[in-house]
């Protein structure tokens, strides 16, 4: 798979939640995306020089292509984005990233917070049975009823107000969600978390890092993580999450 970048077109765009929102664009490289790899959305005021990195959360490659990413507003450069209305350009770099393994076996996806939307396209290829855990705020939430479609879903609200009272390590325990192998994607406390739930019950974990990216192809060295291993590209122990990830076996990496 080659990345490149075109200019794609916004087929559509909804709020889902408070500043959270939901952009459909036309574009070829929908043929070559896999779950778990992203995009890098460049703004159209030339004083931002770097691109925004967003992950993929569809991918249909039927009548010329269309990508979903579903984002966060986090500063300007997002706030723009949701400005955007049909039939708008964006130039985007893509697919970037090296996506989730797909396993034949029980799988538990985990997503949390902004960390949910990749989680979708992954859920709609693994084809075994599958529980799906989902981590919130409040009850102030998104794209859950979109899963619901492909497995069981269970969600975790840090105040109570919706499912599980906690994280979604609580919620997995307080449902006896098991499992063969886990994919996830959130914040970095969320994959400690799984990481160490993994180690504690053996099973085989899939993490992706969420970090603040640069340049989005691993030259820069500006989104590095701990590993266990010595990265060819440093020599030293360190991933880059945007060229060697962002998604890692959970043993590669120390959180």
């Amino acid at each position: 798979m080659s990345k490149r970048k075109e200019t794609a077109r916004v087929i559509s765009q909804e709020k889902l939640a408070d500043e959270i929102y939901s952009m459909w664009i036309k574009t070829g490289i929908a043929s070559d995306a896999v779950p778990g790899q992203f995009l890098s959305v460049y703004t159209k005021d030339k004083t931002r020089l770097l691109p925004r990195p967003i992950s993929i959360c569809e991918a249909d490659d039927k009548d010329g292509g269309r990508l979903r990413i579903v984002y966060r507003i986090a500063g300007a450069g997002t706030k723009e984005f949701s400005k955007y209305k049909t039939g708008d350009e964006v130039d985007i770099l893509g697919p970037l990233g090296n996506g989730f393994p797909i396993k034949n076996e029980k799988a538990i996806l985990v997503g949390g917070g902004i960390g949910i939307p990749p989680m979708l396209e992954l859920a709609k290829r693994l084809k075994g049975e599958k529980t799906i855990v989902l981590g919130y705020r409040n009850k102030d939430t998104f794209l859950d009823k979109e899963f619901l479609s492909y497995g069981n879903v269970v969600i975790a609200t840090d105040d109570g107000s919706l499912g599980t009272k906690g994280n979604v390590i609580d919620a997995i325990k307080e449902n006896k969600v098991d499992g063969g192998v886990i994919y996830a994607c959130g914040p970095t406390p969320m994959l400690r978390g799984v990481k160490k739930f993994a180690e504690e019950n053996s099973i085989e974990a899939y993490i992706s890092l969420e970090e603040r990216m640069a340049c989005g192809v691993g030259a820069c060295l500006g989104c590095v993580c701990k590993s266990t291993d010595t990265d060819d590209h440093s020599k030293v122990k360190n991933k880059r999450i945007c060229a060697d990830g962002p998604v890692f076996n959970a043993t590669e990496v120390e959180l």
